[in-house]
């Protein structure tokens, strides 16, 4: 018997199962959405390794106060460690804790009634970094921020009497003293240890070279100013120390 007469239909429907289906190309895409979806996945892959999301520093080194307080005490040493979130390969914030000794100095201990004054500036605080790599492993950055300051001072427990003669660095411990020219302690009191705290701010930068795969040595000098109550604080240590 002849073969039936193809509709139009028909045809077209044979024509498509040659190219591969009767909805476009199923077996050209079969084979090629394999390898965009590798592709894709090397791409975000490529993109999440070009760059550490998490970032930590710990440190310490040498510094001192000034203003008021730096009238006081000398330079000492200082620790920080923090850590924080990376939004790019630049750009990043951190979460760091400051300890700063106060260290006062002998010749105000000696004539001013505290011979065992000691003294520390704490602090919480959160910053935005930028960083721009220079040559080779080096690169230069700039961070900022503010937070939470305390400051303590303490000494020797020592009971002040009423019309004692006011010493200049018993201002740290809020003493009351009179207006007149020398100020007299008014009413009696007693010395011993003071905590003040308040907010503040901060701003510096620094440099670091990598020595490691994400492991970088860094030297830092900040600016801290903290608006603690009677006599604001501030301090500028210099700090070394890693970064990963």
């Amino acid at each position: 018997m002849p073969a039936p007469h193809l509709t139009e239909k028909a045809k077209q429907s044979q024509k498509l199962d040659r190219l591969g289906g009767s909805h476009g190309r199923p077996g050209l895409t079969k084979k090629i959405l394999p390898f965009f979806s590798i592709l894709v996945l090397c791409m975000a892959t490529g993109n999440a390794q070009s760059f550490k999301r998490f970032n930590f520093n710990l440190g310490g080194g040498y510094g001192g106060a000034l203003g008021d307080v730096g009238n006081f005490t000398r330079a000492s040493y200082n620790a920080v460690a923090g850590g924080g979130w990376n939004f790019s390969r630049r750009i990043g914030v951190k979460a760091e804790y400051m300890y700063d000794n106060l260290s006062f100095s002998d010749s105000v201990k000696l004539n001013q009634g505290i011979p065992s004054a000691s003294g520390r500036l704490q602090s919480v605080t959160v910053n935005l970094f930028y960083q721009f790599p220079l040559q080779g492993k080096l690169s230069v950055y700039g961070i900022g921020g503010g937070g939470w300051y305390q400051r303590m001072v303490e000494t020797r427990k020592e009971f002040l009497p009423e019309g004692t003669v006011c010493e200049p660095a018993w201002q740290l411990w809020d003493i009351t003293c009179t207006d007149a020219s020398p100020g007299l302690v008014n009413p009696a009191q007693t010395i011993s240890s003071h905590t003040v705290s308040g907010g503040g701010y901060n701003v510096g930068g620094g440099f670091a070279y990598r020595v490691g795969r994400r492991t970088r040595v860094y030297v830092e000098g900040r600016y801290h100013h903290a608006n603690t109550p009677n006599l604001h604080t501030t301090v500028l240590p210099v700090t070394v120390g890693l970064r990963w």
